[in-house]
């Protein structure tokens, strides 16, 4: 492909996109600036119409706000002492980092970090639909409200005027699966994004009113 073609998709996805989404570069996190690479990539991506890629990096920006949610809470937040950090951080860091999406959504709620119906939102809607279909590429969670039967028609170039009814299973064809799967990340690549950009806004306030 030739690299003109590439620069002008860019551009016109640039244009049409930028000023709806370049409120998204004005954030202010006082505890989680470390995020703010990932959101600036994320919102590139949703400008670019990157969907997929954007719905895969909104996954890591959430599993790690809610371990780092569950650090900072554990080490506090504020400035501390060069020479503290690793102590600091050690223990809470050595807890936090590996633990499994679902363990970290249930105790950020048991310690107030979120709420109860964020909670099962998290866990029940974006764990398995978000998470477990675009990041562990699980076809199934993205297509399970799709019926197992569709009915589809088969033509054919020697006898064009014969027109067959079909069943066919779309959630077991790789390449329908792909349109499936493609069409629901431009549904709801910005939506999923937007709604976890707002989530770390909220923790972020949370823990500042918690440690004051």
């Amino acid at each position: 492909m030739e690299k003109e073609l590439f620069e002008k998709a860019f551009i016109e996805n640039l244009d049409k996109n930028f000023q709806n989404r370049s409120k998204y570069f004005d954030f202010d996190f006082y505890v989680f600036g470390e995020l703010g690479g990932s959101v600036f990539e994320i919102n590139k991506c949703l400008i670019l119409e990157f969907y997929r890629a954007s719905i895969t990096l909104t996954n890591n920006l959430l599993e790690r706000l809610l371990k780092l949610a569950l650090i900072y809470d554990e080490a506090g937040i504020g400035p501390k002492p060069v020479e503290d950090w690793g102590t600091i951080f050690e223990e809470p860091n050595k807890k936090y980092s590996s633990i499994p999406l679902g363990n970290s959504i249930e105790k950020c709620m048991k310690l107030d970090l979120i709420t109860e119906n964020e909670k099962i939102f998290l866990f029940d809607t974006i764990r398995e639909l978000m998470r477990n279909g675009f990041s562990h590429a699980d076809s199934t969670k993205i297509l399970n409200g799709i019926p197992d039967e569709t009915a589809m028609f088969q033509g054919s170039f020697s006898n064009p005027t014969e027109v067959k009814q079909i069943t066919v299973n779309q959630k077991v064809v790789p390449f329908i699966q792909a349109i499936h799967i493609e069409n629901f990340a431009k549904e709801n690549a910005a939506n999923y994004f937007d709604y976890v950009f707002e989530l770390i806004k909220k923790i972020d306030k949370r823990l500042i009113d918690k440690q004051k």
